[in-house]
């Protein structure tokens, strides 16, 4: 009976939430900012499609909003785009995860607030690059093949604690640095739409004991330059307070398009609402003390 109640007050209010599988509804949607909703566009290949739970918010006939939840393990991806009354509406009676990674424009955070608990964090920016604009940097680089992943997982565990299956190498494209044998640079691949011609280059990580010798940059271009052999647009994500990676993305050609938002983010009135509410209560009191 809840669920109705809100479902009758969104349509009340002009708007309409449901969940959608309609394909040819979602991509028309997005690509009115295809740079924007790129990894969104991506999860509409029918491989990656079986892995999402879609919305759609409509004033009348007019889709208003959309939003995506990648499955897996919480907290997962979500992303919203449209306008801020669909957002709310589609965060509150459709789309539900208890615990996600948010993705939104800073308009979209205050109506994701009356639905979550939002951990704060810098801008991201999404970064994107084409034929006309890549500027390639020369380097030692080579294509990593699956075989390899134990290799490339161990170089991620020393940063982000990423680990990541054989398959994904497979699917994706991955290019490393080797010194002495030993895997030091590596970037890869979120996804890639055959459909969309586009890709997302990410996982990106220099060994720590290697650093500043450009490697990152020379891993980069060389993902960058075997996708854009097929795809019209790449894109990328880079925290906005990192500007050393922001000007080595810059050196390939790589131009900022636009600056959101990623955060963690926990279901307001959900279980775990309830444990770390306290805590948090607790830790305000002490600090105002």
């Amino acid at each position: 009976m809840a669920a109705l109640t809100r479902r009758r007050v969104t349509a009340m209010n002009g708007v309409v939430a449901r969940a959608t599988t309609d394909r040819v509804l979602l991509r028309a949607f997005l690509e009115h900012d295809r740079l924007y909703a790129a990894y969104a566009i991506c999860d509409l290949d029918e491989r990656e499609f079986a892995k999402t739970r879609w919305g759609v918010a409509t004033d009348g006939e007019r889709p208003v909003a959309v939003a995506l939840e990648y499955n897996g393990l919480s907290p997962q991806p979500l992303f919203v785009m449209g306008e801020p009354a669909g957002v709310l509406a589609l965060l509150r009676d459709i789309v539900r995860p208890r615990a996600a990674y948010l993705a939104c424009l800073e308009a979209h955070l205050a109506p994701a607030g009356q639905v979550y608990r939002l951990q704060p964090g810098p801008q991201m920016v999404r970064m994107w690059v084409d034929r006309s604009t890549f500027r390639p940097l020369p380097g030692a680089t080579a294509r990593l093949l699956p075989a390899e992943i134990g290799d490339l997982n161990r170089l991620y565990d020393l940063g982000f604690t990423s680990w990541l299956p054989a398959e994904a190498v497979a699917q994706g494209v991955y290019h490393g640095v080797r010194m002495g044998g030993r895997l030091v640079a590596a970037a890869g691949t979120h996804v890639i739409s055959p459909e969309a011609r586009l890709a997302a280059v990410g996982n990106v990580m220099t060994h720590r004991d290697y650093r500043n010798r450009g490697f990152a940059k020379m891993v980069t271009s060389a993902v960058t330059q075997e996708l854009l052999r097929t795809c019209d647009q790449v894109v990328l994500n880079v925290r906005s307070d990192n500007p050393p990676a922001l000007a080595a993305y810059r050196a390939l050609g790589y131009r900022e398009h636009v600056r959101f938002e990623e955060r963690l983010a926990h279901r307001r009135g959900s279980g775990w609402d309830s444990i770390v509410t306290p805590f948090r209560r607790l830790f305000v009191a002490r600090k105002e003390s």
